[in-house]
């Protein structure tokens, strides 16, 4: 347990946080061990294994900053194999639909099934996108998924020969690294080319004026592993100012709403009504400076110079920002399978003086990840606080769905499976778990109800 502190009776453990073993819930006797454990379970992706590890760093003494070189940079290799499964998921089996077979296509093609009819080439690349970033989970954290590589003080393996060799070369059917850029440059110009042509539908879509946070390096870098808090306005004006992440409760509170299970961070500056913030791809691209990996940020410019500098509110340019995030997860990844130290086994922990108190923050696919735990001189978690990527972006979710209702439905008589559709689009846009139920076989769990001026409900419509 990382302590030589007495140890209470079994029946009474909670969840115990380990130096030194990947079990950050091993007992869950306890509510907030339940909690945690459930979450772990819940969220496997190598993301969230890394916010958890992150913060119990500061638990067993040692700032993830402060991580052994190797530890750190297995770590980034981890997360960026998950960044890119995830985005090439996200856009090619989920979002790519809905835009090259249209949004009003019928519902019988319009999905995953459908694009490979009609675009085989770009869907065996999505496929194979996603199947490369697993397999560098696979040889980073020990299986695909719910993976243990991440643990508190650094990781509990390197890389053999043979797995960066294969990773580069390819193996098995699977293309190397190579193409996976090649492909991933592709996936930046497929979504450019839609854009010229699509360009008044994409700008115009689930469009509202929203504030933006996110980690960035020190220098002002995207750095989807690692930094400090930054956050702007709508119009790109700082209101957060590269601030610790372990002071986010300083700058940051949660808002319960009688009507949702979710809960609702805001800004304290700003206060509840004004202080809500988008997360994810979006938000990052709004708040750093600069991309440091070439082909990425020769994207970034372009990005940035369509809005003449100033940030992206439309959420359809979530994909946008998706796919050069995709570009730049690849060329991370090519760096990382270069480096040496990947390949040293010597000092895979470092330990120092035991805090009651861990945070951890990370750049999720989806947005920022916060984790905070308190343990008590047994190591039993006495709190655990998270606020995940879907939480972050409630707001906007809601202001987008609102949107997009209030135009493509005020004003109709009748509400068709192309409206509803274009609901979805805008769910899609930021949160892959959504998106994953928003494309489920069968009938969804989503009724709309339309009404007249009056407020009487004249239609209301099942999916």
């Amino acid at each position: 347990s990382g302590t030589d502190s007495p140890k209470p009776p079994s029946s009474a453990r909670p969840a115990m946080i380990s130096s030194g073993t990947s079990a950050l819930a091993r007992w869950t006797c306890s509510a907030t061990g339940r909690i945690l454990s459930s979450a772990k379970r819940r969220n496997v992706s190598a993301t969230s294994v890394i916010a958890a590890a992150k913060a119990t760093d500061d638990i067993v003494g040692v700032r993830s900053e402060n991580l052994s070189p190797t530890a750190d940079k297995m770590r980034r290799l981890m997360h960026h194999g998950q960044m890119f499964q995830s985005h090439a998921l996200h856009f090619f089996h989920l979002c790519a639909a809905d835009l090259l077979l249209g949004i009003d296509a019928d519902p019988a093609i319009r999905n995953v099934i459908g694009v490979a009819i009609k675009h085989p080439d770009l869907a065996v690349q999505g496929v194979m996108m996603r199947k490369y970033g697993q397999e560098v989970i696979k040889v980073t954290a020990g299986k695909k998924i719910h993976g243990t590589g991440a643990i508190p003080g650094g990781i509990n393996k390197c890389l053999t020969v043979a797995e960066r060799d294969s990773l580069i070369k390819g193996f098995d059917g699977m293309p190397g690294l190579d193409k996976m850029i090649e492909w991933a440059q592709g996936a930046v110009d497929l979504f450019k080319g839609y854009h010229k042509d699509h360009a008044n539908m994409l700008d115009n879509f689930a469009v509202f004026p929203s504030n933006h946070l996110s980690l960035v390096r020190k220098d002002g870098a995207l750095d989807l592993y690692h930094g400090v808090m930054r956050a702007v306005d709508t119009d790109g004006k700082k209101i957060l100012n590269d601030v610790d992440y372990h002071d986010y409760m300083k700058h940051i509170a949660e808002q319960t709403k009688t009507w949702s299970y979710m809960k609702f961070p805001y800004l304290k500056s700003l206060g509840k009504e004004k202080g809500w913030y988008t997360v994810g791809p979006l938000g990052r691209l709004n708040v750093c400076d600069f991309i440091p990996t070439p082909l990425a940020q020769k994207e970034f410019e372009i990005y940035r110079a369509y809005s003449k500098g100033k940030p992206h509110n439309q959420s359809m340019h979530m994909h946008w920002a998706r796919l050069i995030e995709l570009l730049h997860s690849i060329e991370v990844i090519k760096d990382l399978l270069n480096d040496p130290d990947i390949l040293k086994d010597n000092e895979l922990t470092r330990k120092g003086t035991k805090q009651s108190e861990g945070i951890g923050l990370i750049e999720a696919p989806r947005g920022t990840l916060f984790h905070h735990y308190r343990v008590n001189e047994h190591d039993q978690i006495t709190m655990a606080n998270l606020i995940v990527s879907t939480t972050n972006n409630n707001e906007p979710m809601n202001r987008a769905v609102n949107t997009v209702a209030v135009k493509q439905m005020g004003g109709q008589k009748e509400i068709t499976e192309p409206m509803m559709n274009a609901v979805e689009v805008a769910i899609r846009a930021y949160d892959p778990c959504l998106s994953c139920a928003t494309h489920a076989y069968g009938k969804m769990p989503l009724e709309f109800k339309l009404k007249d001026a009056d407020g009487n409900v004249i239609q209301v419509k099942r999916k």
